[in-house]
């Protein structure tokens, strides 16, 4: 809910999955895909730029109820940040519940299920649209009359403790606190396609609502990670699009108004039946083999430096938010979305990918420049051929990957 809890967390982020990587490579584990771990931080980086976006309406809307409609006011004090904490955390697991019941919010929330690894890149794998649908589930919040400060630091302290939890690093913590707290080995099991643990395990900070709900899993057999459809892409824009076309197409299928409208707030089960989708064999998830694409050195790290760069651009682009006018909020939106897109299509192995690179720097070098120059001159000098110099050196990398390194790959793989 508050992009800067996140902001401030990034360092921590990076440095954690890198730790995380690490340790699994020196055991041999193999918990992590390249193309799926870029994914995975690629799709969060546009979950936060969209965040950005949406965050002054949210905000707008939730001073405008607690001024108007407030049942009390309520300050901030450590009681009120505990007692919002648990109300928040709370209303987080109908929020979560809901994701996973309805089709309209489990079309945003699919997002987070899809990597078939489990790994903390998983963590930041979050919708671009989530937090907009599920805003209204927390207006109690508002209406009680805690204030934005509460409220924000209630909200970042639950969004950054499910953080952690997203590993196979750590088994068990302490039964007593397995009993009240949301754990990795809790969430393990939410994360898993496995029959018996589908639907389950929806807490955020504490596991006691599922206690109390009766949707409480342990973890007993080794949990096997995705959705029970695949997604089978490394596309971020359409990993947060590609439900809402099916629910599309399946709503065509139906013939009355009614059937139509009830599909929103049905279960993604349902629109599995009416699309065919899913094997009725309950044993058919441990026989699907991970989606995978194979990817040259040399574009790995090119994707590697093109993460960092956004991760960078991100980085200013939401702590400078306040300052921009909306056309250079929606234009650099745009340019994190297309970069993600790109980044897909590369791991995809798509030829249009050159095409949505080409594009992307042509828009980046003006826009960049352009709002160095407005809002700030001092740097203007150092901005512009910073973003030339990064357009060069990206461009000249594909070509020659394109003109000479694809062609000797393609020739080596002709028998």
């Amino acid at each position: 809910m508050n992009p800067n809890y996140i902001l401030f967390a990034i360092p921590f982020f990076l440095l954690s999955v890198v730790g995380e990587w690490l340790h699994n490579y020196l055991k041999h584990r193999n918990d992590f895909s390249f193309a799926d771990s870029i994914t995975n931080l690629n799709t969060g980086i546009g979950s936060q730029a969209a965040n950005a976006l949406f965050k002054a309406m949210l905000l707008m809307l939730f001073g405008w109820m607690k001024d108007h409609f407030a049942v009390i006011q309520i300050g901030f004090s450590w009681w009120s940040f505990l007692a919002c904490t648990i109300l928040f955390d709370y209303l987080f697991y109908w929020a979560h519940r809901w994701g996973h019941e309805m089709n309209l919010f489990w079309g945003a929330h699919i997002v987070h299920h899809q990597s078939e690894e489990y790994n903390l890149t998983v963590a930041l794998r979050q919708s671009w649209f989530h937090n907009v649908l599920a805003f209204p589930i927390f207006l109690p919040i508002p209406l009680l009359g805690f204030d934005m400060p509460t409220f924000g630091a209630a909200a970042g302290l639950v969004t950054l403790y499910q953080y952690w939890i997203h590993t196979k690093l750590i088994d068990r913590m302490p039964a007593w606190f397995e009993y009240i707290f949301n754990t990795p080995s809790h969430h393990r099991v939410h994360h898993a396609t496995n029959p018996q643990y589908l639907d389950k395990n929806y807490g955020a900070m504490f596991i006691l609502w599922d206690r109390l709900h009766g949707t409480f899993a342990k973890e007993e057999e080794e949990p096997v990670y995705g959705i029970t459809v695949p997604l089978r892409s490394w596309n971020p824009v359409w990993a947060n699009l590609h439900f809402y076309v099916e629910m599309w197409e399946g709503s065509k299928r139906l013939r009355t108004i009614r059937e139509k409208l009830a599909l929103i707030f049905r279960g993604p089960e349902y629109l599995g039946e009416v699309l065919g989708l899913g094997s009725k064999d309950p044993d058919a998830f441990r026989h699907v083999p991970k989606y995978a694409t194979a990817t040259p050195l040399n574009l790995r790290i090119y994707v590697c430096i093109q993460f960092l760069v956004l991760t960078y651009f991100l980085a200013a682009y939401m702590g400078q938010f306040a300052e921009l006018t909306m056309f250079y909020r929606f234009a650099f939106f745009f340019l994190v979305i297309i970069s993600t897109l790109s980044m897909g299509a590369l791991l995809e192995n798509r030829e249009w990918f050159y095409i949505t690179e080409i594009a992307r720097f042509l828009m980046f070098v003006p826009v960049y420049g352009l709002c160095y120059y407005s809002y700030f001159p001092d740097w203007y000098p150092a901005a512009l051929p910073f973003s030339i110099g990064i357009s060069v050196v990206s461009t000249a990398w594909m070509l020659i990957d394109l003109l000479v390194i694809r062609p000797q790959r393609q020739a080596q793989q002709v028998p």
